[in-house]
């Protein structure tokens, strides 16, 4: 099964995916399924206040500066600068480890080069977290399943900051921290935490300057290689997710998780599914010459599990990809049925 992204896309799609392409995720519409005291509510009420700024903040701040992103055992480190001008986001980053590479976005237009790794493929990326734009249009009342909270001042790469804690109100999913600048809302920093409270995955600015001061040359692709250059089109996510769920059902996923995107698979189908916060991806395809193991393995907050499955006498894998945890993604793989009419047609591509 072949996924769409590189390991090293995956690896920062977190954050990629929101500093590529942008968040207005309409935080203003979210809610709360159960009745709060006072305190609370007005505590949640300013939490989610400074929520509402964490979209237009990583679109329309400009900045330069140093993040880290880890999960696991595994760190990674890229330079950023990004650009806000005439309506437009402008950006590069360049990674400080693992390999050099950098990824340049003007408006719509997406160039990469990794000159260590070869080419990579810049199709739909997976959408992950508070940061995808496929979930922008979509009035997701995820207060009905995590608890915002507002935790405190705090200080990061120089910047006073808010915290925000989000907590799960179920097990079938993570819970989540951010910090957030005080003047602008641009996150600065975030935690993936499992319901012990360990941090699973971990992204923060090691090194910061909000500035309107980015000249052109900070954002031209400097590092020679082969270029993959792609030009980002709107699309009608929704017809993109009917298409891809053809000949398939899905039985059951958390409550909350409702279909957003349809990243490409190969030979398969794939489709994925947000919470407005977190995400995750089903892929269904007919079973290659290469065996995959089945069952599942965890990197930081990312779950892979793989089940092999039966259709019309020809075997199928289904992978659950994303930030819930092992025993959802195993119920949501098993929940999954795959039409005999869909079997013949992918085993025939």
């Amino acid at each position: 099964m072949r996924f769409p992204v590189s390991s090293v896309t995956v690896r920062f799609r977190h954050v990629l995916a929101g500093l590529f392409l942008g968040l207005a995720m309409p935080l203003a519409h979210a809610g709360s399924a159960t009745a709060e005291a006072p305190d609370l509510a007005d505590d949640a009420a300013t939490a989610m206040s400074w929520l509402e700024r964490l979209g237009p903040a990583l679109n329309m701040t400009s900045y330069r500066g140093v993040f880290v992103y880890a999960r696991g055992d595994q760190v990674h480190s890229m330079q950023i600068a990004h650009r806000f001008r005439n309506g437009q986001v402008e950006e590069r980053l360049v990674m400080q480890d693992g390999g050099s590479g950098e990824f340049v976005r003007k408006g719509l237009n997406v160039v990469c080069v990794l000159p260590d790794r070869g080419r990579i493929s810049l199709n739909e990326v997976i959408p992950s977290g508070p940061f995808a734009e496929a979930f922008s249009s979509q009035l997701m009342p995820f207060g009905d399943w995590y608890r915002p909270q507002l935790v405190g001042e705090d200080r990061v790469a120089g910047y006073d900051v808010m915290t925000i804690a989000l907590t799960a109100r179920d097990e079938n999913r993570y819970s989540h921290r951010l910090w957030l600048e005080k003047n602008t809302g641009l996150l600065v920093k975030s935690h993936v935490r499992d319901a012990d409270g360990e941090v699973l995955e971990h992204f923060q600015f090691t090194s910061l300057e909000i500035t309107d001061d980015i000249a052109d040359e900070e954002l031209e692709v400097q590092t020679q290689g082969r270029e993959i250059t792609r030009t980002l089109q709107a699309s009608d996510a929704s017809q993109s997710v009917v298409s891809r769920m053809n000949g398939w059902t899905l039985n059951w996923q958390p409550e909350g998780f409702m279909p957003a995107a349809a990243p490409r698979s190969g030979k398969g189908k794939a489709v994925a599914f947000s919470d407005g916060v977190a995400a995750f991806s089903v892929f269904v395809e007919p079973v290659g010459s290469l065996k995959m193991p089945t069952g599942a393995s965890r990197v930081g907050a990312t779950t892979i599990y793989m089940r092999e499955m039966s259709v019309a006498e020809r075997p199928f894998l289904v992978a659950v990809v994303g930030e819930i945890p092992p025993r959802a993604a195993r119920k949501v793989a098993d929940a999954v049925e795959i039409d005999d009419i869909l079997a013949l047609e992918l085993s025939e591509r």
